[in-house]
């Protein structure tokens, strides 16, 4: 089924997470870069419209830009991934937006608050086992990600393949 994803783009990310979102992410063969989910599921393409995009910016216009670091590496039961810190500002731009859109929960209303992260590795227990070890390995022995989230992009996928649709600026930090 034709989808949309809110995300931001971490590329600071891909040289530390690449290959092992490669070998255990399947997402990331699809053309999903290193990203942070904002919202997803979201609308289908076709109703994506020029007022759909005017109301996203509109929201995404009140949030400031921030920094923030990849600096842990965390586990859900089938899924490895690094942890921003801080978390807050990512929460805040997820709920900002699903509350303009509120028939589209965050993961479909299937959790319970949220808990921002890059996936590294999805699907099965033990290879997110051997990926959280292995990132922990390279942020001992690596400088964490750096980054400034001022964009947040809206992704489709109505092929087979996501594809960058839209990107929304955030506002410039006070």
């Amino acid at each position: 089924m034709a989808s949309t994803a809110l995300i931001v783009k971490v590329p600071q990310a891909e040289a530390m997470v690449g290959d092992l979102r490669a070998r255990f992410d399947a997402v990331s063969q699809l053309g999903v870069p290193a990203h942070i989910t904002i919202l997803f599921p979201f609308m289908a393409p076709d109703q994506v419209t020029q007022a759909v995009l005017q109301r996203v910016q509109a929201v995404l216009r009140a949030v400031p830009a921030f920094a923030y670091s990849l600096e842990s590496a965390g586990r859900f039961e089938a899924t490895a991934f690094l942890a921003p810190t801080p978390a807050e500002p990512f929460v805040a731009l997820t709920a900002a937006v699903a509350g303009e859109f509120s028939d589209f929960p965050p993961y479909a209303g299937q959790h319970d608050g949220t808990i921002p992260h890059l996936t590294v590795a999805h699907g099965n227990v033990e290879d997110a086992r051997r990926a959280a070890a292995e990132l922990q390995a390279r942020l001992r022995s690596g400088p964490a990600v750096r980054a400034v989230c001022d964009t947040v992009s809206l992704f489709e996928n109505s092929s087979g393949r996501w594809r960058e649709m839209h990107v929304f600026k955030l506002a410039r930090p006070s």
